[in-house]
């Protein structure tokens, strides 16, 4: 028998078919801060960084609101994070550099990446994303083991270690301008998790927001990612909101939402999108969707977008990022990534473009007066409502060691800052939802202080079906008559043989 082995283009998963020069003497902080300034002149283009303003996200220096269009991205999910490797996500050049393109196209402004190592050098592709206007809220833990809160037992998990890794996040990542902010917790507070930990979940705010006083040259927002269980989100949202005159940089800066209640085409109601306006209508800090996008229907079509932008959504909202840009085992996804590097778009890429296409860009960015001078509640026991829930605001006090970093720094913290941007230009096939390679994918630096916005700076377009033998439908072509020639092959040997 003969055997012929057939090189076969990437796979493509059936869900693909189914219907993200003035430096003069001045004070020690303010000489860091223009001395970063003056070197990010000369290095690369820069976004202008985001500050809270009440209840709004503002760029800075400005009366422009900002609204998250967003993206979690975390290629290779949880399992994807290898400390051990000297790899994360924002180490692979090549893989930033084209994933940037795909989220600068489809018209992301913000991504969340949860699984970082303080570690490493992170310049190349923060510089990448900071060049197609593209910001980044970071989680400050890990799943590994001391890298965050343990919610069955969070006293033995508060120590200098694990202060050491989250200010060692804050080290390597505060200087780059498109940094938003820090996430100091993601769904720590649930069923399964003891009654103090919300105390821990504040001290950990205060903390970050401490350690980022005395060592950065912004002030950069710190806020919670709490997951949507209704028995404990009001009393959740209401402890770590308000204002502790005891520890005032305890209160989280933004609350993030993890809600994924609109599922297809649900509605306004149905999803709850109400309650939560009802609930939120009155914030004093920004609430924003941390996950969303329900996948109980597939493809994903996403019209909850038009309802999270819409007047009504964004009088309690700042938008949010939908989950997650690459697909993994969870199901979710607008991007497969292929084990060769290249990508194939999920029909949800496009159903999410096109949804973020139709929205109002004008309004979003007109700013709220009321909402942006909205004052914090004082922190009381009065506002927690389930007798479950601690409504004791007595802070646990920094373990050994945690003065001293918080003064003096961590020793030996690796510093990012921005690098030029020299390659646009994609390094690999990137594949549309039939299949077809997409031609001039690319991209696009944007000038000094300019964000990404939907529809302004896509690029690709499915190359003709003969425009080059190397492209997909070429190696479908080669690969299906190398079978019909090794079926020709067999079957002669088979006549020959009878």
């Amino acid at each position: 028998m003969v055997l012929v082995r057939v090189a076969l283009p990437p796979p493509l998963p059936s869900l693909l078919f189914q219907p993200p020069a003035n430096c003069f003497p001045i004070s020690t902080r303010q000489v860091r801060s223009v001395a970063s300034l003056c070197a990010l002149a000369t290095a690369a283009l820069a976004v202008t960084p985001v500050e809270v303003k009440g209840s709004q996200l503002v760029v800075s220096g400005t009366d422009t609101r900002f609204q998250i269009i967003g993206v979690d991205y975390q290629p290779g999910g949880e399992a994807g994070y290898k400390p051990q490797e000297k790899k994360d996500t924002l180490t692979n050049v090549d893989a930033c550099l084209r994933d940037a393109i795909l989220l600068q196209r489809l018209g992301v402004n913000t991504i969340r990446v949860y699984n970082l190592n303080p570690e490493l050098n992170h310049d190349e592709c923060v510089s990448i994303f900071n060049a197609a206007g593209i910001y980044m809220i970071l989680d400050v833990n890990s799943p590994l083991a001391g890298d965050s809160l343990d919610r069955t037992d969070p006293v033995p998990s508060y120590h200098e270690g694990y202060l050491k890794r989250i200010f060692g996040i804050v080290e390597a990542f505060k200087d780059y301008p498109n940094l938003l902010g820090f996430f100091g917790g993601n769904e720590v507070i649930n069923e399964d998790s003891t009654k103090e930990v919300p105390a821990y979940i504040r001290a950990g705010q205060r903390d970050l927001k401490d350690y980022i006083a005395n060592h950065s040259d912004r002030k950069i927002p710190v806020g919670y990612s709490a997951a949507h269980v209704e028995d404990l989100l009001a009393d959740t949202w209401e402890y770590l909101s308000c204002d502790d005159p005891k520890s005032p940089s305890s209160k989280s800066d933004f609350f993030g939402l993890n809600s994924y209640s609109w599922c297809g085409d649900s509605t306004f109601e149905n999803a709850g999108y109400d309650k939560l306006v009802t609930q939120f209508k009155d914030s004093a800090i920004p609430v924003f969707f941390s996950e969303y996008g329900c996948n109980g229907i597939r493809p994903r079509i996403f019209t909850e977008v038009e309802a999270l932008y819409g007047e009504e959504m964004t009088q309690a909202m700042v938008g949010g990022l939908v989950y997650e840009y690459s697909h993994e085992e969870a199901d979710y996804g607008l991007v497969v990534i292929n084990d060769n590097g290249t990508a194939s778009l999920m029909a949800d890429y496009d159903n999410l473009m096109d949804q973020y296409n139709k929205l109002d860009i004008k309004m979003l960015q007109s700013m709220d007066a009321k909402s942006s001078n909205a004052k914090p509640k004082k922190c009381s026991k009065d506002l927690i409502k389930g007798s479950k829930f601690l409504n004791d605001f007595d802070l646990p006090k920094l373990p050994k060691g945690g003065d001293k970093l918080i003064k003096d720094g961590v020793p030996n913290a690796k510093n990012g800052k921005l690098v030029e941007v020299k390659e646009t230009e994609l390094k690999t096939t990137v594949y549309d939802v039939k299949g077809q390679p997409l031609d001039g994918l690319k991209l696009k630096i944007l000038s000094d202080d300019q964000s990404n916005l939907p529809g302004e700076n896509t690029s690709g377009s499915p190359k003709p079906a003969d425009d080059d033998e190397d492209d997909k439908s070429a190696a479908v072509r080669g690969a299906t008559s190398g079978v019909l020639a090794a079926l020709a092959v067999l079957g002669t040997s088979m006549m020959l043989m009878a």
